[in-house]
């Protein structure tokens, strides 16, 4: 759900960029000096990238990711798999080591 105030991001990378910024707690002008933008043009190039008006190249997208300290999951189309590649991502290790395990008896 939206705060009030805010514009529903354009497409579905705006969208996730959008929802992954408001949780980590980020503000605009914050996730663009984090990536290395100016203060001053930080706010309006992230603010472009939610509304879908400027798409950010792989290396932008890489550095969002790092940023909000999520996988790259940003650029899938599908949102059942966006979503699985997030909540993998966060999986404890030993729980990765076993989803690995099961995944590899499959492949046999």
């Amino acid at each position: 759900m939206l705060k009030k105030g805010l514009k529903p991001a354009a497409g579905t990378l705006g969208r996730r960029l959008r929802e992954a910024r408001l949780s980590a707690g980020l503000t605009q002008d914050a996730l663009g000096v984090a990536i290395g933008l100016d203060e001053g043009p930080a706010c309006i190039r992230i603010s472009r990238y939610e509304s879908g008006v400027h798409q950010p190249g792989l290396d932008v997208l890489s550095q969002l990711a790092e940023a909000l300290n999520v996988p790259a999951f940003l650029v899938t189309e599908n949102d059942q798999l966006a979503q699985a590649i997030l909540y993998l991502s966060r999986l404890a290790k030993d729980d990765r080591q076993q989803l690995d395990d099961l995944l590899a008896g499959w492949e046999s």
